[in-house]
C-alpha cells in the first residue's frame, strides 16, 4: 500500500504554489506510506541544457567543489544548488552517459536522482512531512509534478528505493502495486542497454517505458503496451517534460481518483488528497477506468486511449 499524488497546472497563476499544493497532498497520504517519500517537480530550465539532481549521505564532503570539478572534467559551465542531501547541477547540453561517468569518478558515493531540462526529484527515507521540510518543497514552483509515499514491499527502505524513479530524460514514474515479472524484465532491459540501478520493481516499470520510447513509441503507446507486458497489479502516474499520464492495470484493484477543473488536473490514491485544492467543489471527479491510458500535455489536447 502506497500513496500517489499528481498535479498538472493549466492556470499559470498557480505555478508558484505547485510545491505547496503537492506537499499538502503528499502529507495527507502519509498513512499509506510512512517509510519514505519523494516529489518530482517540472519547472524552469534552459533550452538544450541539462539538470542533474544528485544525492549524497555526506553532502558536506561530496558537494564541496563538485560544480568546479565537474565543469573542468566536462569542459562546460556548471552551477549547483544544494538542498539538504540533494544538489541540482545545471549545465550546458551534453551526453548524460559522460555526466554520469564523471560523477562516478569524481564522487563515487553520489547517486543520481534525475536528469532532464526541467525535472528535479527530491526523495529520502522518512515521513512525508519531514522529507518535504528538509527540501523546502513548499517553496518550489513549477508547471506540474508527481509525488509518492512508500510502504515498502518489494525492496529495502532506502533513498534509492524511494519513488519517483527517473530512467529517461525528463521522465519519471510513481507506482502503487507490485510487478510480478520485474526480475526477468530487468534482465531483458539491461541486455538492451537500459540502465536499471536498483532491485525495485517500480524502477523496472519506469525503465520499461523508457525502453519502449527509445524504440519510437509515444508515451501513450508505451503505457498501452505496459498493459500487455507487465504482470501484476499497478497504478502508474508518469511525468514527462510536457505533462503527465495515468494508467491502471486491467483489474484496477489499487485505488485512484482524479479531478479536473479549468485550472488543473489532479490525481490522488484517495479523494482526501484532493480536498484542499482550490475549486475542488466544482471539479469533475472520477475514478480512472481500468486498462485505460490518460494523458495531459501543455502542448496538446488531453487524450484518453482505451485498451483494445
Amino acid at each position: 500500500m502506497c500513496g500517489i499524488v499528481g498535479l498538472f497546472l493549466k492556470d499559470k497563476s498557480l505555478e508558484p504554489k505547485l510545491g505547496d499544493m503537492l506537499t499538502d497532498m503528499l502529507i495527507t497520504m502519509t498513512d499509506r506510506g510512512p517509510d519514505s517519500a519523494g516529489i518530482a517537480l517540472y519547472g524552469a530550465g534552459e533550452q538544450g541544457g541539462m539538470k542533474v539532481t544528485a544525492q549524497s549521505n555526506d553532502p558536506g564532503a561530496d558537494f564541496a567543489g563538485l560544480d568546479t570539478a565537474l565543469a573542468e572534467r566536462l569542459g562546460t559551465s556548471v552551477s549547483m544548488t544544494v538542498r539538504d542531501t540533494h544538489a541540482v547541477l545545471q549545465m550546458g547540453g551534453g551526453q548524460f552517459d559522460a555526466i554520469r561517468a564523471a560523477l562516478s569518478d569524481l564522487r563515487p558515493s553520489v547517486r543520481i536522482m534525475s536528469r532532464g531540462e526541467t525535472l528535479e526529484i527530491y526523495k529520502e527515507v522518512g515521513l512525508p512531512k519531514d522529507v518535504a521540510a528538509r527540501f523546502d518543497l513548499r517553496g518550489m514552483s513549477g508547471t506540474h509534478g508527481i509525488g509518492h509515499t512508500r510502504m515498502a514491499t518489494e525492496s529495502a527502505v532506502t533513498t534509492m528505493g524511494a519513488h519517483p524513479f527517473n530512467t529517461g530524460t525528463d521522465q519519471c514514474l510513481v507506482h502503487n502495486g507490485s510487478l510480478s515479472n520485474h526480475a526477468s524484465l530487468r534482465r531483458k532491459l539491461r541486455r538492451q542497454g537500459v540502465h536499471v540501478e536498483t532491485e525495485n520493481d517500480t524502477e523496472v516499470g519506469a525503465a520499461y517505458l523508457t525502453w519502449r520510447m527509445m524504440q519510437g513509441a509515444t508515451l501513450g503507446e508505451a503505457l498501452q503496451s505496459s498493459l500487455e507486458d507487465l504482470d501484476g497489479f499497478f497504478t502508474f502516474v508518469v511525468g514527462t517534460k510536457d505533462g503527465f499520464g495515468v494508467v491502471r492495470d486491467p483489474i484496477a484493484c489499487k485505488p485512484a481518483v482524479m479531478a479536473e477543473t479549468d485550472r488543473y488536473v489532479a490525481f490522488g490514491s484517495e479523494y482526501r488528497a484532493l480536498v484542499d485544492l482550490p475549486g475542488i467543489e466544482q471539479a469533475k471527479v472520477w475514478e480512472p477506468e481500468p486498462a485505460t491510458v490518460y494523458f495531459w500535455s501543455h502542448n496538446a489536447a488531453p487524450t484518453m486511449h482505451e485498451a483494445a
